[in-house]
């Protein structure tokens, strides 16, 4: 019994950190997007909207990953704090580099990130128990996530009418889909449904965008970045 609870524990680790280093090369992947911002000193037509997303479903993501409500599920606290570490940065390049009206439009809605964000907090912690607090953030960190995939489907959407992967590179929807499979093991052998079920979502939608890549990979287009360079 002691060996295979041992096994159990090993598998959900190696999990979760397949998942977190799945995550990382999609947390990396607007890197160079963000280098041509600091070299050419404005943020041309790019959006900031999909790192403001991404920061909040990061942020309400990390706080469901903590002890205070999630016990024994450090590896999505982690993932999520250095995801939301880069989305912080990216979007101080973006308000940096950004002009006047639209800097002050991100401004307002970091600011509005975290008082969301704040005001999650208390509310789980001064009017739910520890064990009705883990499912009113757990909705919460499921609806984020499936508000999340709107992006994927925007691309998939575009790949089908184009009939071309120009928009959607191999590494990312490969990495999308690897992530989401590993935390839906992740959620699986954690017992959490709140963890496998938006990240089982998310490895189907990742299924259908290679499947897509496949069949469009030899129209003739070569892939390049994403429309809005995010992983979100």
């Amino acid at each position: 019994m002691l060996v295979v609870g041992g096994l159990y524990s090993i598998c959900s680790f190696a999990a979760g950190i397949a998942g977190n280093l799945f995550a990382f090369v999609l947390f990396v992947s607007p890197i160079p997007t963000f280098g041509r911002i600091i070299r050419r000193k404005s943020t041309e037509q790019f959006s900031g909207l999909p790192y403001i997303y991404a920061l909040l479903n990061c942020l309400i993501c990390l706080w469901y990953g903590t002890p205070i409500v999630s016990p024994g599920i450090i590896l999505v606290f982690t993932v999520n704090s250095i995801g939301a570490v880069f989305q912080l940065v990216y979007i101080t390049i973006f308000i940096i580099h950004a002009e006047g009206s639209k800097k002050l439009k991100m401004l307002g809605l970091v600011l509005g990130v975290f008082a969301v964000f704040a005001a999650i907090v208390v509310i789980s912690l001064y009017l739910f128990e520890p064990a009705s607090r883990q499912t009113f953030v757990g909705y919460l960190s499921v609806i984020s996530l499936i508000c999340m995939f709107a992006s994927p489907l925007f691309i998939i959407n575009l790949v089908i009418k184009t009939k071309s992967v120009e928009y959607m590179p191999f590494y990312l929807s490969l990495a999308t889909f690897l992530m989401s499979l590993s935390f839906f093991a992740y959620g699986m052998l954690k017992n959490d449904p709140f963890i496998s079920v938006p990240n089982g979502i998310g490895g189907v939608l990742g299924v259908v965008q290679l499947a897509l890549y496949f069949r469009y990979s030899n129209s003739g287009e070569q892939p390049r970045a994403p429309l809005l360079d995010s992983y979100a």
